[in-house]
């Protein structure tokens, strides 16, 4: 992939642009098979290297007359990256049309140095059908009417957008949202239409994948390699955020639990549940907790933990559990190798890298596991 930007050193992040995607990709498998010792890795899943994002974070900097939606350099200036070669067509496209209406509106970009201003970040989000989720991070709701009264406006200008917020982050720290969520629009949900059959429902704060056709690459492996086991009547589906994993698993003859701290996620989990008409149910709990917790032991866990991995109160679990088989989504092999170690009786049967993160040095494993 080209970019301009990067070779302007406007914007490094990056940081394997200038290696060749194949050696990228064989240095991630080289790793991943490094730490986690599986007795068959199956092909990666590579996808684009290019226009794969589908959510763009751009910091705002400059003028309301001229705003810039990118990055700050290291002077606190606004950098512009509306046409950063990783978004999808439709993210590049929207983003020009969200910096006209920002002017038009006169919404002042906040400025770092002065700490003074109200709009700090864009976060638009698109869906394999073309439909848009734009937040509007700012300090505080002092432009909320403003917003509103121009929100016809917006949603003219931008084909697709389908649910607009006003996040409020009023504290002056690298902190990229806030706590506070104002829903502008009658939807307060982007649905996301997967190939693999599911439509996830991804409110403001929920947590999904930046590369669509990988995700669904991964939920379709997890599918896969639990529908060839026998006897995984009971699944936990821990850190499930709006349920990818436990949606995928679901299936009349099994009893799916998904499991997630936030509240939204949980909700949004258990609508999309109703809207599939199948049997899973859903908990707003912390995955360590409710795991010591609880009275019964599944047949299957599944775990899609953050980067810093399960820890070892919930490693020393599944180790002393009658789980029989485990599948260990990771987006850092590191953690997931320390994790494991904590595990041996939980061995790697299958494990498959996948590319989520092109030209950087980050991607996920997925890996299933069996006594």
């Amino acid at each position: 992939m080209d970019c301009h930007h990067y070779d302007a050193f406007r914007c490094r992040s990056c940081t394997l642009l200038e290696v060749p995607r194949a050696r990228q990709l064989s240095d991630k498998e080289e790793h991943a098979r490094s730490l986690v010792d599986s007795p068959v890795w199956l092909p990666t899943v590579a996808g684009a290297e290019a226009g794969f994002r589908n959510k763009a974070k751009m910091a705002v900097g400059g003028t309301a007359e001229a705003p810039t939606l990118g990055i700050l350099d290291r002077d606190l200036a606004g950098v512009d990256l509306r046409d950063c070669g990783l978004h999808s067509p439709g993210l590049t496209a929207a983003l020009g049309r969200v910096a006209a209406w920002i002017s038009d509106a006169g919404l002042t970009p906040y400025d770092v140095a002065t700490r003074s201003g109200e709009l700090k970040h864009v976060l638009l989000t698109e869906s394999p059908d073309g439909e848009l989720m734009l937040r509007l991070v700012m300090r505080s709701t002092a432009l909320e009417a403003r917003v509103r009264s121009r929100l016809t406006a917006l949603l003219g200008a931008v084909p697709g957008l389908r649910v607009v917020t006003i996040n409020v982050q009023p504290e002056h720290k690298a902190v990229l949202e806030g706590e506070r969520e104002v829903v502008l629009t009658e939807s307060s949900a982007l649905p996301m239409r997967l190939a693999t059959g599911v439509t996830l429902r991804l409110g403001p704060r929920s947590f999904f994948q930046t590369n669509t056709p990988v995700a669904e690459a991964l939920y379709a492996q997890a599918r896969a390699w639990v529908d060839a086991l026998p006897d995984v009547q009971r699944v936990w589906d821990l850190y499930c955020g709006v349920g990818g994993f436990a949606l995928h698993l679901a299936r009349p003859d099994r009893e799916v639990v998904g499991v997630e701290v936030s509240a939204d996620a949980i909700a949004a989990a258990g609508a999309t549940a109703a809207e599939l008409g199948v049997t899973a149910a859903f908990v707003a709990a912390d995955a360590t907790a409710y795991a010591l917790g609880s009275a019964e032991t599944p047949d299957l866990v599944v775990v899609n933990p953050p980067r810093r991995g399960i820890g070892p109160e919930l490693a020393a679990w599944l180790e002393s559990s009658a789980v029989g088989h485990v599948v260990y989504s990771s987006c850092n092999a590191e953690s997931l190798a320390r994790d494991l170690a904590l595990m041996p009786s939980l061995l790697p049967v299958e494990a498959r890298v996948l590319d989520m993160f092109p030209h950087t040095s980050h991607y996920e494993v997925l890996v299933l596991l069996g006594r």
